[in-house]
């Protein structure tokens, strides 16, 4: 079972950015999809959430311009951003609370993705 992260990369202040993660493996459901984020000296912190729903949560920074969504098809999520600036950057990882096939039994838990660089230049 794993995330794949895409996307990122350096962007200009005002820019956009799209950042996609698709899990995979024996997944038997996904709950909570989301995003976070660690700057250099920082710790990480939450960007946004989306569950199985549709229901989303924003960290205050980024509300308005930063969009979650997710496929349940795909089991893949997004994360839409605007009007970026400097202290947007950051490596962003995806995150994914997600019931898994254990042999005859099923568990829960939480995977990462390897992280992705999103520089935003002044």
């Amino acid at each position: 079972v794993q995330l794949q992260a895409s996307g990122g990369g350096l962007v200009r202040a005002g820019g956009s950015l799209r950042l996609s993660c698709a899990a995979s493996g024996s997944i038997l459901s996904i709950n909570v999809m989301g995003w976070y984020r660690q700057a250099p000296g920082k710790q990480r912190e939450l960007v946004a959430t989306v569950t199985s729903s549709g229901t989303t949560n924003y960290e205050d920074s980024v509300k308005g311009r930063f969009t979650i969504s997710r496929d349940n098809a795909k089991n893949t999520v997004y994360l839409n951003g605007n009007s970026l600036k400097p202290e947007d950057t950051a490596v962003y990882y995806c995150n994914a609370e997600v019931t898994v096939q254990n042999g005859l039994m099923a568990r829960r838990t939480s995977i990462w993705g390897q992280g992705t660089q999103v520089t935003v230049s002044s």
